[in-house]
């Protein structure tokens, strides 16, 4: 979903029009790369706990029925613009596939099959690896060799992070699939947003992109997946924060980042989405997190900040 004022692509140096862009950020945008971090990584454990009780496609559809319950009245109320051409309303269409379809129909599927939060944190926290190999071809960004160090930084401290926790499981293999599959859908569309995002009502945009998850993944869910649930208070609780903390918020806080910054840069957070998910996994599901895992933290934390620029 796009949000925000709308930037132009980024390009190498600092141009002038850059510069302007900096100049008139929002005042919450310091702040959103923190927040987002809060909310995203909280996103693993809940899910995990969700998807005991519920098929993730069902689970999935469900959260785009709340959310659009949310928004209708929202939209009649404000009634926000519509996009103006045709190509806009593509757009919005392609990134709620590759978010909401893909992303999150992956990485819940992964769960499914017994995959842990810090497993499938980890391997979405590639995310920035395949995105900069991508980015100077696609949005003509340059990336110099301070992030490419902040890249392989920001790696090792994942991997420290999973492989110090001693209750990492073996995944199954259609566990491990399903979440490098959600990697590639995130990996997407952070590169289409950048390229192709345009400038839409918060209201607006979420509106065709959660209509859009819910026309792919219902049919999904009732071909593959199972109508059954066990609607207990876990269940309606994990609902509530993964409509409200992962889809009204951080996704149009990411989204919004991502348009005012720097694709590789903004996508550079998900190297502590693992030490993050982790550690609220050791909290909330008892997932141990050994001294070794709060070292990989720092050293995750250390290649984000090579990554980020300065004052962001």
């Amino acid at each position: 979903m796009s949000a925000g004022n709308s930037s132009s692509a980024s390009s190498s140096g600092v141009a002038p029009e850059h510069e302007a862009a900096n100049e008139s950020a929002p005042r919450w945008l310091p702040l959103a790369p923190a927040i987002f971090l809060l909310l995203w990584s909280l996103g693993f454990p809940v899910a995990r706990i969700a998807t005991g009780y519920v098929d993730p496609m069902l689970l999935l559809a469900l959260r785009f029925v709340c959310v659009l319950i949310v928004l209708l009245p929202l939209a009649l109320w404000l009634r926000p613009p519509l996009p103006k051409r045709p190509a806009d309303w593509g757009h919005l269409v392609v990134t709620g596939f590759l978010i909401q379809t893909l992303y999150f129909g992956f990485s819940w599927s992964a769960f499914a099959f017994h995959a842990s939060a810090g497993t499938v944190a980890l391997i979405v926290s590639l995310q920035p690896i395949l995105v900069a190999l991508a980015a100077p071809a696609l949005v003509g960004e340059v990336i110099g060799l301070r992030r490419w160090l902040g890249f392989v930084l920001g790696l090792v401290g994942a991997l420290i992070v999973v492989v110090g926790r001693t209750a990492v499981e073996a995944t199954s293999a259609i566990g491990l699939l399903c979440a490098f599959l959600a990697l590639l859908g995130m990996s997407g569309a952070t590169l289409y947003e950048k390229r192709f995002g345009v400038s839409q009502h918060p209201v607006t945009a979420n509106l065709i992109q959660y209509t859009t998850g819910l026309i792919t993944t219902l049919p999904l869910a009732v071909i593959f997946g199972q109508l059954h649930a066990d609607f207990n208070g876990v269940v309606v609780a994990s609902l509530a924060y993964l409509v409200i903390g992962n889809s009204l918020i951080a996704i149009t806080l990411l989204l919004a980042m991502i348009r005012l910054g720097e694709a590789s840069r903004v996508s550079a957070l998900f190297y502590l989405v693992p030490p993050c998910a982790s550690l609220l996994a050791w909290l909330m599901l008892d997932e141990a997190m050994p001294p070794m895992a709060w070292l990989g933290m720092g050293i995750a934390a250390a290649g984000v900040a090579l990554v980020r620029p300065a004052g962001r």
